[in-house]
């Protein structure tokens, strides 16, 4: 009883203690904190303040799961960033500030919101992007899509893409193609395969809209992508015919099948190169020709020239090139031909006979006709042409096919002759008397003729028969002397000039009968002579056809007829006489080549004079004109030879010829006029390289500065005599020492002449004083087989001037140490520099000053510390300020700069870096890191030896005033009911170094009482190992929580303790994600006795939090059923019942001890019982009969019926609210109304009334659970009486009911 008493008056003191001490308080504003991601590492962060009224010493410390990413000084609140922040990896950080004064610390929570910063570049999902398009792709369409992500916010994160470059970089090229905003690269131009590229690559950049980074706006770009683009070619152009012209000849006697010509035509769609096939759509004379797959023309018909006559013996036909399949428009694309074809004569006709005059007769093979008849008079002359007979022979052929011989036969041939007997073509035929006499009317009246017509070439003939009717008229006619005369006439000779005027036919008769009519019949050359009617004198009547050299001689047929129309007639034969009216004809052009000093000229001029062969007029005379090189060549004057004189040589030729020399040959006839015809020879002399190169020098001398690049230096120039691009094209090689520090670049000045450029290049530079001059040999070489070159002379003279940077020392740069807080003081160090220039002016300059702490840079700390001056010396400027603990290492960055440099050169040597190492002192206590861990002891499991706890600390000193020992200075157990224990040897510390880093790990050095509740308080003492002077130290106290027997917690399953042990892992992970704990395993065990459990095995485990609590039975419980899942897997792993170890195990000293005191509480209440049992008797009667009452209304109530009333008290029934009365549920009504139900809801009610257990075997029937709050059997009770006793309803349904005993109706 005393327990109580003494528990308030501790409280009542740690109040008052409390109190007495006010807590301090952070600002406001401590809640949140705005910090960019591109703050340094080192940087101030933000400063920690709060206020305490007491005005005690305050610290700070951070702690949390951010807490790493700062480091807080302790005593000023002062907050610096310790690693950098990044806004894409975590964006808010959740720290946990904290202040403490001597008695309490306070806590807070605060948030630190990383600001976005552009720090990052956009980056293509992909590198390697290849497409093909095709090449008709309209303008406009998409090409091909990229994607760049850039993780940054805001402007930052927007990405923009461009094209940079497009390959081929033409002008055209480089619009071809845009990118739009989301990239997609969309075609903007028109595309061709075969007049533009096939291939295109374009080079593609994303860069974002822009941000600040460390206070400047940037914007960054991606690394460059590349996008392949192939263009696939698409079928839509034409084919075409690979010649623009096409014409062949073929025999009329070809057979068919004979190749005449073959045509070719090509796909213009090169990428697609399709089949072409070739037909014929149009031809002048269908049938004749056809053509095959391989575009070759046969003959497939029967050929005959003479039906080409009026188409100049020529066949067109129209070839079409159609390609196999069809193009972009559905169509199969074709381009058509015409193709001339030439027919050639053969000798395949003979001579045939038709019944018309010249020249209106037409030849067709409908009109020949082998039936003539004419009249004559009897004893008409010799040569009296047949009256009224019309006879034309005509043979189609050509030239001597078509000459054809005439001749007579049949039975009356003897008296007959045929005029003329050879002909060419066409001819008027007559037939002639030949013997008067045998032309008689007494004899016959009609005569038979058969008129012969043979090829003189092959032989052929077709006969006509002429019936010749005898007129009987007067018996003498007009005759001439001859019947043949021989005449000749100059050519071209003028109208009216007389052939002949004495040829006269005489008639022996009288009158009208003998006046005698002149008359030429028609036939060869009628048309062009004339002869008087009267006189019989010829004369010329169209001369300008008389051309001896297209026709010579003229066969007339002269006719005198007297009156009585009787006629006689002779043959006229005239030779047109040659005059000079033809000029020699050259046949050819002359083109020569020929090398020069070796080869000789040696052509025939081909000519001919078409005047009479074999006399002056066509004999020809050759001859040179002069001319510039005309004395050089002779050409023979009867056989046209042309020749050289000796060798030629082309350099002797003007250049501006180019090798050419044309000469004029006269071509002359001997006649007169002497006509003449020139022609034109070219020769073209062809250089060989025969001339070697010559400098304008022999000795070429040439200066530059030291330093120059890229200059020119000199020109060198040469000369070659040889007039062709390939053989004077020069070279120049440039040799001798030193030759590849230039280069020497030609340049063609024309006509042979060419120049040697000799530059420094771009990269190269001389030095004076490495080398001040250059001897070199320039050789000029052109293609010469023999290898010969000529050479010349070229001096370098390499003028000097300050360009060399000083260079500093690398042993007066040697690192030195100086110790910290004012030990040191003056001068530490020399620099020293040189310079090769000789009027050098040297200087030492500081450039930079590094501070670093452990190879981190600090910033600007250190920069006052040293000072250079310009002769190279290094004083200690502030001696007190140097401190090792901020800075351990000093690195002067310092130059050397030559004031007298060139001002084109670097005037200042390379940066040199002193290093200064700072010097450490012990003026540093160590101190303790913030700790956010909690430890938890489980004294039922830790063993000697384990580690249950850890520490880490710092000395910001380095090597033994740095190094930290640690030990335990006390521990205490502070019970649960506060009160202190020393528990001195009960554990240890070690210390082990990580980093820089020191760490305690505490261990256990003996068992720990699992009985006590409380929490052990070591403290740890850390101190330092100085090599001179006192150690410093600091210490910490840490809370060790135990968990003690009362949070063991036993988990049941049906399996054996070997397969829970195989699972074990799976069903610790399911806990510990169930319950957000540190499950600890204690044991696995088989159940002892299973005759009333439900499993066969158990597991025993603590589940504790991270603050050091742990769960209890009813808190696990509680979890699990809320996470269905967890459950689930639970139950698939075999778990049946969830409990505690003293709810499942005996505990006979608790037991003992509450039998004890229930003994003494019943003692005390038997005698309160007895004083008011008097009372209460009368009041428990009334209430008896109430309840009999109130079982009779029970029994009327229906089984499974739920009215709207309240259940009744005492039962397991429910209220109108469906609460359960045993977990301490509302209700609105007390009355005694019978309830009963068996719906579900009363079995889920059921069954959360059990704590301890989880049901398996669904499909049986629900247990009812026992009275938790029974431990005897009490009294039959009426009303419980009767609802425990009902049974099952009509439907089967099993009645559910529970029997309170804390709400017993005897209690009502």
């Amino acid at each position: 009883m005393a327990w109580p008493w003494l528990s308030c008056l501790l409280l009542l003191t740690l109040v008052v203690s409390v109190t007495a001490n006010t807590a301090p308080v952070f600002l406001k504003n401590m809640s949140r904190v705005n910090l960019p991601e591109d703050l340094p590492v080192g940087a101030e962060a933000f400063w920690l303040v709060a206020q305490d009224q007491d005005n005690d010493t305050l610290t700070y410390a951070i702690s949390g799961p951010d807490a790493s990413v700062f480091s807080v000084t302790p005593t000023t609140g002062e907050v610096k960033l310790a690693h950098p922040l990044d806004y894409e990896t975590a964006y808010l950080l959740q720290i946990i500030i904290s202040v403490t004064d001597p008695h309490l610390q306070v806590q807070k929570t605060m948030q630190v919101i990383v600001e976005d910063r552009n720090d990052n570049a956009p980056v293509f999902q992909n590198t390697g992007f290849s497409t093909s398009i095709n090449e008709t792709l309209p303008v406009g369409s998409l090409v091909f899509s990229v994607l760049a992500t850039d993780p940054d916010t805001g402007l930052a994160g927007v990405v923009v893409y461009s094209i940079e470059k497009v390959i081929p970089s033409t002008e055209e090229n480089q619009h071809l193609f845009k990118i739009l905003p989301n990239g997609s690269i969309i075609l903007n131009g028109s595309l061709s395969y075969n007049n533009k590229s096939a291939f295109y690559q374009l080079e593609l950049k994303a860069s974002d809209s822009g941000g600040l980074y460390n206070n400047t706006f940037i914007i960054r770009n991606s690394s460059h992508v590349f996008l392949s683009i192939s263009v696939v070619d698409e079928p839509d152009l034409d084919p075409q015919f690979v010649r623009e012209i096409y014409s062949a000849s073929v025999a009329e006697d070809a057979p068919q099948g004979e190749s005449v010509l073959k045509v070719e035509a090509v796909d213009s769609d090169k990428g697609i190169n399709d089949l072409v096939t070739y037909s014929i759509s149009n031809s002048t004379m269908p049938g004749w020709f056809d053509i095959g797959p391989d575009g070759v023309i046969r003959v497939t018909g029967s050929l005959d020239r003479e039906q080409l006559l009026e188409e100049d013996e020529e066949v067109k036909v129209q070839v079409t090139a159609t390609e196999m399949h069809p193009n972009i428009y559905g169509q199969n694309a074709k381009v058509s031909t015409w193709v001339t074809l030439m027919v050639t004569d053969v000798n395949d006709h003979k001579p045939e006979f038709y019944n018309c005059s010249l020249p209106a007769c037409t030849f067709s093979p409908q009109e020949a006709q082998v039936n003539f008849t004419g009249y004559v008079d009897e004893h008409a002359s010799t040569r009296i042409p047949i009256d009224s007979l019309t006879m034309v022979v005509y043979d189609p052929d050509k030239g001597s096919n078509g000459t054809f011989l005439l001749s007579v036969g049949g039975p009356d041939a003897e008296a007959f002759s045929v005029s003329p007997d050879r002909a060419a073509g066409s001819t008027d035929v007559q037939v002639l008397v030949r013997a008067p006499a045998l032309v008689d009317y007494e004899n016959k009246t009609v005569m038979l003729v058969q008129v012969v017509a043979t090829d003189s070439v092959s032989g052929n003939a077709s006969v006509a028969l002429v019936t010749i009717h005898l007129r009987d008229i007067n018996d003498h006619r007009p005759t001439f002397p001859y019947s043949f005369y021989n005449l000749s006439i100059w050519e071209h000779s003028a109208d009216g000039t007389v052939v002949t005027d004495n040829i006269h036919a005489f008639d022996p008769d009288t009158g009208e009968g003998g006046r005698i009519t002149y008359s030429l019949l028609p036939g060869n050359g009628a048309d062009i002579f004339e002869v008087d009617q009267s006189s019989g004198t010829v004369t010329v009547r169209n001369g300008e056809v008389l051309d001896r050299e297209k026709q010579a001689e003229y066969y007339l047929t002269l006719q005198a007829t007297d009156g009585g129309n009787l006629a006689a007639s002779t043959t006229l034969h005239i030779v047109l006489l040659d005059i000079n009216d033809n000029k020699p004809v050259v046949s050819g052009s002359y083109n020569i080549f020929v090398q020069e000093e070796e080869g000789d000229v040696f052509v025939t001029i081909q000519a001919r004079d078409d005047d009479q062969p074999d006399n002056k007029n066509s004999r020809l005379h050759f001859s040179l004109l002069p001319g510039t090189y005309s004395h050089n060549f002779s050409v023979d004057p009867d056989k046209g030879i042309l020749r050289n004189l000796g060798p030629l040589d082309r350099e002797a030729i003007e250049p501006a010829l180019g090798g050419q020399i044309v000469l004029t040959v006269l071509v002359s006839d001997c006649g007169e006029p002497v006509l003449s015809t020139e022609v034109n020879v070219t020769i073209n002399v062809e250089d060989i390289n025969d001339n070697l190169p010559i400098f304008n020098q022999s000795v070429y001398s040439f200066s530059v500065k030291e330093r120059d690049q890229g200059k020119l230096v000199g020109v060198v120039t040469a000369w070659d005599a040889d007039q062709t691009e390939a053989n004077n094209r020069i070279s120049f090689i440039l040799s001798g020492s030193g030759a590849n520090t230039f280069v020497l670049r030609g340049l063609v000045l024309g006509s042979g002449w060419a120049q040697g450029r000799l530059w420094l290049p771009s990269d190269v530079s001389l030095d004076y004083e490495t080398q001040a001059s250059y001897n070199l040999t320039v050789s000029a070489e052109n293609p010469d087989p023999q290898g010969r070159e000529a050479t010349a002379g070229v001096s370098v003279a390499v003028e000097d001037v300050n360009d060399e940077p000083p260079t500093l020392d690398s042993t007066s740069l040697r690192g030195i140490r100086v110790s910290e807080n004012g030990t040191q003081h003056g001068m530490v160090a020399q620099v020293v520099a040189w310079d090769v220039d000789t009027l050098s002016q040297l200087e030492i300059q500081l450039v930079n000053v590094v501070c670093t702490k452990a190879g981190v840079n600090v910033g600007s700390l250190c920069h006052g510390w040293f000072s250079v001056l310009a002769n190279g010396s290094v004083f200690i400027s502030q001696s007190e300020a140097i401190d090792y603990e901020s800075c351990d290492l000093v690195t002067l960055v310092v130059r050397a700069w030559d004031i007298t440099t060139d001002p084109r050169f670097l005037a200042h040597s390379d940066n040199g870096s002193l290093a200064i190492t700072i010097e450490d002192m012990n003026d540093n206590a160590p101190y303790f890191l913030p700790e956010s861990k909690t430890f938890v002891i489980i004294p039922e499991l830790v063993v000697p030896n384990q580690q249950v706890a850890s520490v880490q600390a710092r000395d910001n000193d380095s090597g033994n005033n740095g190094a930290i020992l640690f030990s335990i200075l006390q521990v205490d157990f502070i019970a649960k009911d506060g009160a202190t224990t020393p528990f001195q040897g009960y554990f240890r510390v070690t210390t082990s170094l990580e980093a820089d880093m020191f760490i305690g790990n505490i261990e256990l050095v003996t068992n720990l009482d699992s009985t006590l509740q409380g929490t052990y308080q070591v403290t740890v003492l850390a101190q330092d190992k100085p090599s001179v002077g006192p150690a410093q130290e600091a210490k910490i106290t840490l809370n060790l929580f135990t968990v003690d027997q009362s949070y063991r917690v036993r988990l049941q399953f049906s399996m054996n303790k070997e397969e829970v042990g195989a699972n074990v892992e799976k069903i610790v992970a399911v806990l510990a994600q169930t319950t957000r704990t540190t499950v600890y395993v204690v044991s696995i065990q088989d159940m002892e006795s299973t005759a009333r459990a439900r499993g066969r095995s158990y597991l025993d485990a603590y589940f504790v939090f991270s603050n050091g609590t742990a769960l209890t039975l009813d808190e696990l419980s509680v979890m699990i059923r809320n996470d269905q899942d967890s459950l689930m897997q639970l139950l698939q792993l075999g778990l049946v019942v969830l409990g505690s170890q003293e709810s499942q195990e005996s505990d006979l000293p608790k037991l003992l001890i509450s039998v004890i005191i229930g003994l003494g509480v019943a003692l005390l209440l038997v005698i309160v019982i007895m004083t008011t049992a008097l009372v209460c008797i009368r009041k428990s009667y009334h209430r008896k009969l109430r309840a009999v009452k109130a079982a009779k209304e029970a029994r009327k109530t229906a089984a499974g019926v739920m009215p709207l009333a309240s259940a009744i008290p005492g039962t397991n029934m429910y209220t109108t609210e469906r609460a359960n009365p045993m977990l301490d549920l509302p209700t609105k009504d007390l009355n005694f109304n019978s309830q009963s139900s068996s719906s579900d809801l009363d079995h889920m009610s059921l069954n959360s009334l059990d704590d301890n257990s989880v049901d398996l075997e669904k499909d049986k029937e629900i247990i009812k659970k026992e009275a938790l709050h029974s431990l005897m059997e009490l009294d039959t009770e009426p009303l419980g009486m009767v609802l425990s006793g009902r049974k099952e309803d009509r439907g089967g349904q099993q009645e559910l009911s529970f029997t309170n005993a804390g709400l017993d109706t005897t209690d009502v």
